[in-house]
């Protein structure tokens, strides 16, 4: 039985991670979220794709930095409910005693937390933080209590911005995270674009449900975000070129989500 200081969790207004979960094939998600989640992809059938693509996209670029660039910890800002190969799993399959700091606010994500924090390796920390990432500073006191903020760090902010309510709050979050990191730190960042009148349609259709805004922003702001940071080849992309795996058949083709992955100096 749930006690007293359980989160509420609201089932009768659909919720961006829980369809974003259904998206990508996952469980975690209640039949309101399934309702919002279909009406999206009749609007943009290419959804699902930029869902299942995003993951793919986290996968390759924790893979890279804990592999090739030594990273060894990470904070994952705006988590969302985990399907397949989270953060930490990739991460401490290439170096068992990396950290992995989650921060979400959803009460639903909260939950799962403890399930993740039992499949942890035992050299290494995964935690959650409960905060929005519209408080960075106190994302970054919290978090200190985990990671070692003289050592560089993997930030990660994988397709929440466009949460933000302004562009200029988007920038001031990930720009203090970012003064808070070391040299030989990394952003890691994707977001959804405007280049596509089906997946702005559909943020709009999703604002209507009374779930929290979402807005897409033209790539030349997203690519904004990291000016001053030194890019990893190949840049500034389409999360489905960003270092691809090989394919045998067929052709990688962009979508309406861009990011990169940079080291800062």
């Amino acid at each position: 039985m749930p006690d007293d200081n359980s989160p509420l969790i609201r089932t009768d207004i659909p919720h961006s991670a829980r369809i974003w979960n259904y998206w990508m094939g996952g469980k975690d998600y209640y039949e309101v979220d399934r309702v919002a989640g279909d009406a999206g992809i009749r609007v943009d059938p290419d959804i699902t794709t930029m869902a299942v693509q995003s993951r793919q996209f986290l996968i390759r670029a924790v893979r890279y930095l804990a592999g090739e660039r030594g990273i060894r910890q990470f904070l994952d800002i705006g988590t969302g409910l985990p399907t397949m190969q989270n953060t930490h799993e990739v991460a401490q399959s290439v170096a068992p005693e990396c950290k992995i700091v989650y921060v979400d606010n959803d009460p639903l994500v909260l939950t799962h937390a403890r399930a993740l924090l039992t499949s942890t390796t035992p050299e290494g920390v995964t935690t959650y933080i409960d905060a929005d990432y519209h408080d960075p500073e106190r994302i970054i006191a919290d978090a200190k209590n985990f990671l070692n903020f003289d050592e560089p760090i993997g930030v990660m902010f994988m397709g929440v911005l466009g949460h933000a309510k302004t562009y200029d709050d988007l920038l001031r979050v990930v720009r203090t995270v970012l003064d808070s990191v070391p040299s030989g730190s990394f952003l890691v960042m994707w977001d959804g674009t405007d280049d596509s009148q089906a997946y702005v349609t559909l943020c709009e259709n999703y604002t209507g449900t009374g779930g929290t805004p979402y807005i897409p922003r033209p790539q030349a702001q997203i690519e904004a975000v990291f000016d001053g940071l030194e890019m990893v080849p190949p840049g500034f992309v389409s999360i489905t070129q960003w270092q691809p795996e090989e394919t045998e058949v067929g052709e990688i083709r962009p979508i309406s989500a861009y990011g990169a992955v940079a080291r800062k100096p």
